[in-house]
């Protein structure tokens, strides 16, 4: 059985799940709902939660608005562990510590000689 014929897969989230290498029922089940979910999101897409519930949903075969509380507490606790082992996003830089510089004397700031020289072209 294919991703699309499951309860609460529809189109854009059966793509995902095919661009994850999940294509069948069977896979999605392998996999399960948090793997499935963090595969998504590691493949660049921005997942909602409520993919992960409609992905749980699909694996226990009733609506994703059925997923008990309790249940989807422990999807989204899941999720936040998985995500903390992620290694940092690429092109951007760790953040450092912010830090402010005060100039306390006027002698400290930058000659503007060059912009006022008459000599200058524009």
């Amino acid at each position: 059985m294919t991703v699309t014929a499951l309860r609460n897969i529809g189109p854009k989230s059966a793509a995902w799940l095919r661009q994850v290498g999940l294509r069948s029922a069977e896979d999605l089940k392998a996999a399960g709902a948090v793997d499935a979910f963090m595969r998504i999101r590691r493949a660049g897409f921005r997942p909602s939660l409520n993919l992960l519930y409609s992905l749980e949903g699909a694996l226990v075969d009733c609506h994703w608005q059925e997923i008990p509380e309790h249940r989807r507490q422990e999807l989204v606790q899941a999720v936040e562990a998985a995500s903390a082992l992620l290694p940092a996003p690429r092109g951007r830089p760790a953040a450092a510590p912010v830090t402010t510089t005060h100039r306390e004397h006027e002698d400290s700031a930058p000659s503007l000689d060059f912009f006022d020289s008459p000599d200058r072209e524009d």
